[in-house]
């Protein structure tokens, strides 16, 4: 009898331990997070420019004549976050420049710059690795519209995707020299545009998002 009850006990024992674990499984962190939980769909991620950094479009990798905005933002609404390591996706409604100057000869302001084919899709990976796509059949488009002493000009710039990083640290997402062609436009218009910006904190209902 004393052998069947430490049976049962062992028995109890491994049922409850059991128990205890699934919970734990239950607990594991989706892709994007924050200090409140995780990120749900439908959430909506907003960010401006990271302080004291600007949004460049410059003619060069390595050079610095082009245009410059001192302010920028972008809204994106979550369409997936699955339980890390894994992808999550955003579909990017908004992105906006403003406050825009040119160092270019000829040009004597910045009118406008529209991002144009919205919305794209953003996936961000558990690596930190985040890729913009644009819809199927399109491209990522942007229009800057310049103020030059022949008038107004239109500089269209064409880009298949883009390419950036998020970090924990600051809680920010930065992309760094991704190339777009010029599509249409007058010779006051550079033959490419290197496009340069980060974005801190990302934040989801005013909490700064993690990725997992």
């Amino acid at each position: 009898m004393r052998i069947r009850s430490l049976l049962a006990t062992a028995g109890t024992v491994a049922a409850l331990s059991l128990t205890a674990v699934t919970p734990a499984s239950a607990a594991d962190p989706a892709v994007l997070g924050t200090a409140n939980g995780d990120v749900a769909v439908g959430d909506v991620l907003t960010a401006s420019l990271a302080s004291g950094t600007s949004a460049t479009f410059y003619s060069s990798a390595t050079g610095t004549s082009g245009v410059s905005c001192a302010s920028s933002s972008f809204s994106a609404t979550v369409t997936d976050n699955p339980i890390a390591p894994g992808t999550a996706t955003e579909s990017l409604t908004d992105q906006t420049f403003t406050n825009c100057t040119s160092n270019v000869v000829g040009v004597l302001g910045v009118t406008s710059i529209t991002v144009n084919n919205l919305p794209y899709t953003a996936a961000v990976s558990s690596g930190g690795t985040i890729t913009v796509s644009p819809p199927a059949g399109s491209t990522i488009r942007t229009t800057v519209v310049l103020r030059t002493l022949l008038g107004s000009v239109s500089c269209v710039y064409e880009g298949a995707a883009l390419s950036g990083t998020a970090s924990n640290t600051d809680n920010s997402i930065a992309f760094a020299n991704q190339q777009f062609t010029k599509v249409s436009g007058s010779s006051l218009c550079f033959a490419n545009a290197y496009f340069t910006a980060k974005y801190a904190p990302v934040t989801s209902a005013g909490a700064a998002v993690i990725v997992n």
